[in-house]
């Protein structure tokens, strides 16, 4: 990842008294799966969509592999590859007739029938596009997007509409690109999906970059990074516990006692249960969660219900 494939500067994106983009600039190495993280109507689709070149940026810059995306299109369609969050085909189109138009774009496209398999496809080659159901359209569109061996992937909320399985073969897929050399660039609103396959993820929320960092990294960083819970032998004092360096949060529910806090503030939790006299039983200590980070930067939930 010591080259770059994507480099974005200062873009800056208004309508009207909306802005989408507020100085957004982020590098991706050759070969990284990057993604980009945030609440509806936060500007991820707008970033994504500058890259692509489909959107003009009202400032900054964005290099694809050193191309300039407004200036040489030729070069960018040879280069990148683009599933967007929505997209349609002509009603009457077939999905064998989509993937057969799409190879004849490139000189050297994946072979179609390969790709058919990969995604679940092979039988649904004589289907019409307005005929096949929102998941079987998205894999169609990865299909379209992945056919040109583009050396960059624009994929925008790649596993909506999935079932399980397809689900899992998609990410497989994105596991495979990443292998091949591929820069992945991933929106989605999936904190298991993000979690799952970045090396890097860019949280954004208004417009701009509240984090950036390995998944990892943002759990280690958030005020949350570890969660202690256990049912007390005795009552026990919950002031005390909120009182405790590095505690962000303490609930008590059915019995149970949960404390979030940084690193460290298990071991704090269980010494002063020592000193209380208090045996915490069925103890679980965890990391903190993607999703847990992601609340700490943005103050949006993330459950999967909140998108589908």
């Amino acid at each position: 990842m010591g080259m770059t494939a994507v480099q974005v500067e200062g873009l800056h994106k208004r309508y009207g008294a909306t802005v989408a983009m507020d100085d957004i600039g982020f590098t991706v190495g050759v070969g990284e799966v990057f993604g980009i993280l945030g609440p509806n109507g936060a500007g991820k689709t707008t970033t994504v969509e500058a890259i692509a070149g489909l959107r003009v940026p009202d400032s900054g810059t964005v290099r694809v592999h050193g191309i300039d995306p407004w200036v040489d299109r030729p070069a960018l369609t040879r280069t990148l590859g683009v599933q967007l969050q929505e997209s349609r085909l002509q009603a009457k189109i077939t999905v064998r007739e989509a993937l057969e138009l799409w190879s004849a774009f490139y000189t050297d496209p994946v072979p179609w029938r390969e790709l058919a398999e990969r995604l679940g496809l092979e039988t649904l080659l004589d289907q019409r596009f307005a005929t096949l159901s929102g998941g079987q359209q998205q894999r169609l569109s990865i299909a379209l997007a992945l056919v040109g061996r583009p050396r960059v992937a624009i994929l925008d909320e790649l596993s909506t509409g999935l079932d399980p399985r397809a689900r899992r073969d998609v990410w497989q897929l994105v596991r495979d690109l990443r292998r091949d050399g591929v820069t992945v660039l991933l929106v989605t609103h999936s904190m298991e999906e993000a979690q799952t396959l970045c090396d890097r993820i860019a949280i954004v929320d208004a417009g701009r970059i509240r984090a950036l960092d390995t998944p990892d990294g943002l759990v280690r960083n958030a005020a949350a990074a570890t969660t202690t819970s256990f049912r007390a032998s005795t009552v026990t004092d919950l002031g005390a516990l909120r009182e405790l360096p590095g505690v962000v949060d303490v609930r008590t529910v059915s019995g149970r006692v949960t404390v979030d806090g940084e690193e460290g503030v298990a071991l704090r939790v269980l010494e002063m249960l020592a000193d209380h006299g208090v045996t915490p039983r069925d103890l679980r200590i965890t990391s903190g969660t993607l999703d847990s980070a992601y609340l700490d930067l943005t103050g949006v939930a993330t459950s999967e219900e909140e998108y589908s």
